[in-house]
């Protein structure tokens, strides 16, 4: 029997993985539904090209609607590494208030001032190691493109910036920071640095851990109230049980609650409707599901370079504050240096992002066949405060299309199309149906105080009403941080792995 069985190696996982297995005395098994590549000569170029995502190759082929009557792809990583090791390496940490509001929720140790080492901990920051507020010998390396190696248009998106005001921003993970500046983006040329080479790597010596890759999790098993162990499905389509003291489920988003409900744990009308035999009635999994709502301006650009679908999709950021709003650095706009295809006219695209959402989505399953993906449906833009917010942000974006350095690049804009007017209410219109994701889903097994019904664990990720089951990774999050994702849950695995570490006997082992 394994001392501790991790379900998920992505962002969170292989974290914990690591910072466990540094005791030698615990036997640690990780499992992963995708493959395991053990070294970098052996790593597929998707993954190891930062300059662009990897859409399909490492992917679960879910779906999800953002708005009403819309189903679109929705990319995640299913690999070693996870997501970190398909996405576009930005690497934000968020505003000191999401986790000072997360600890006001009923989870005091999430506060920033409590975060903050685990943030430093996990980083190599290449620019700013010698602040306090940074680290300078994580597994994460960090670094900002320098002007110079700017993409045609970020350098423009910059000089447009300061023509329209924005201050220029240095460090966008110095806590109080806002404006235009370079994105802090964990690679080093092409490389990304996912949790897979900055974490698993190192580890991989250890006798005490092991790791079982192209295996999916069907189900986690009870005896009663207690978590007892996991039933997999092996590569070549075998049924093994694998039983462990601790279950620590790191699934991601989207499949660590359809994980729990197919274990038995979830709304218990739902599961009830699909003969999913009923171990407790949990009716926040699933639920609260947020993200970061994004409608992008299309452009057609003059022909000569501007684009090329071969260098870096994304490297600078403006962060900063709708009118009126006192959530600070709340919206986001992003030069995204090529769209479309190649074999078309050049384009590219300036995205605006909501970055502290109110709206709630939700997750569901679609059957009792674990194979089957969930209904993901996220509700964009049915918050008239998200509404109000995006369209705010879009006209923003759209004043970067008719000044300076980035006006004279383009040509026309093939979206929103101005023939059909900007005004406020027809860009709420365009929010209300074509409001995307900005891939960064989290929420929907919300830690909390047990008083909160949609709570299922508790801040050390200890499932409420269940024994020897933890789930850490992007569910827990009571809501979005006003950032991209990835170190936020590298940084969850970095507390609760320390907790699991120096603390075992808080989680019964």
């Amino acid at each position: 029997m394994k001392n501790i069985i991790i379900i998920g190696a992505g962002s969170t996982g292989a974290v914990i993985a690591s910072r466990v297995s540094e005791d030698p005395n615990r036997q640690v098994l990780l499992i992963e539904a995708g493959p395991d590549y053990p070294d970098i000569g052996s790593t597929p170029f998707d993954l190891v090209n930062s300059n662009n995502n990897s859409y399909t190759n490492h992917d679960w082929g879910f779906s999800y609607s953002p708005t009403r009557g819309r189903d679109i792809n929705f990319p995640r990583g299913r690999v070693v590494g996870g997501s970190s090791a398909v996405n576009t390496t930005i690497a934000l940490r968020g505003m000191p208030e999401d986790y000072d509001e997360w600890a006001d929720l009923g989870c005091p140790e999430w506060s920033f001032d409590k975060v903050l080492p685990a943030f430093n901990r996990l980083e190599r920051d290449l620019d700013f190691g010698d602040k306090g507020y940074h680290g300078d010998a994580g597994p994460i390396t960090i670094r900002r493109y320098p002007y110079e190696e700017l993409e045609a248009p970020q350098q423009a998106f910059l000089s447009t910036a300061d023509d329209l005001g924005y201050p220029y921003c240095e460090d966008a993970n110095e806590p109080y920071s806002f404006g235009a500046g370079p994105h802090p983006m964990n690679k080093l040329g092409r490389l990304r640095i996912s949790t897979a080479i900055g974490y698993i790597a190192p580890a991989r010596i250890r006798p005490n851990l092991s790791i079982k890759a192209n295996t999916t999790v069907r189900r986690i098993l009870f005896n009663g109230k207690k978590a007892t162990g996991v039933e997999v499905e092996n590569q070549d389509g075998s049924i093994e049980v694998i039983n462990a003291n601790l279950i620590v489920l790191c699934a991601g988003a989207l499949m660590s609650p359809k994980i729990l409900m197919h274990s038995g744990i979830g709304p218990a009308e739902q599961l009830e409707s699909f003969g999913i035999d009923l171990v407790g009635d949990e009716p926040g999994v699933g639920q609260n599901l947020c993200d970061h709502p994004a409608l992008s301006v299309v452009c057609e650009v003059k022909k000569g370079g501007i684009v090329n679908h071969d260098q870096p999709i994304i490297q600078t950021i403006l962060r900063y504050t709708a009118e009126g709003s006192d959530k600070r650095n709340d919206l986001q706009i992003e030069q995204i240096s090529f769209a479309g295809s190649e074999k078309g006219p050049p384009l590219f695209s300036i995205a605006a992002v909501l970055e502290y959402q109110y709206g709630r989505g939700e997750l569901r399953l679609r059957s009792a066949n674990p194979h089957e993906p969930p209904i993901i449906d996220n509700h964009f833009c049915e918050d008239d405060r998200d509404t109000s917010r995006l369209v705010a942000c879009m006209k923003d974006t759209l004043a970067f299309t008719g000044k300076g350095e980035l006006a004279n690049m383009i040509t026309s804009i093939s979206f929103p199309d101005p023939a059909r007017g900007v005004g406020d209410e027809a860009l709420a219109n365009l929010c209300r149906k074509f409001s995307g994701s900005g891939y960064h889903p989290c929420g929907t097994v919300k830690m909390g105080d047990k008083s909160d019904k949609l709570a299922v664990v508790d801040q050390y990720g200890r499932a409420h009403r269940f024994d020897n089951l933890i789930v850490a990774d992007a569910s827990i999050m009571p809501f979005v941080p006003r950032a991209n994702i990835n170190l936020t849950c590298i940084m969850i695995g970095e507390m609760i792995g320390e907790w699991l570490r120096t603390g075992p006997t808080d989680y019964g082992l």
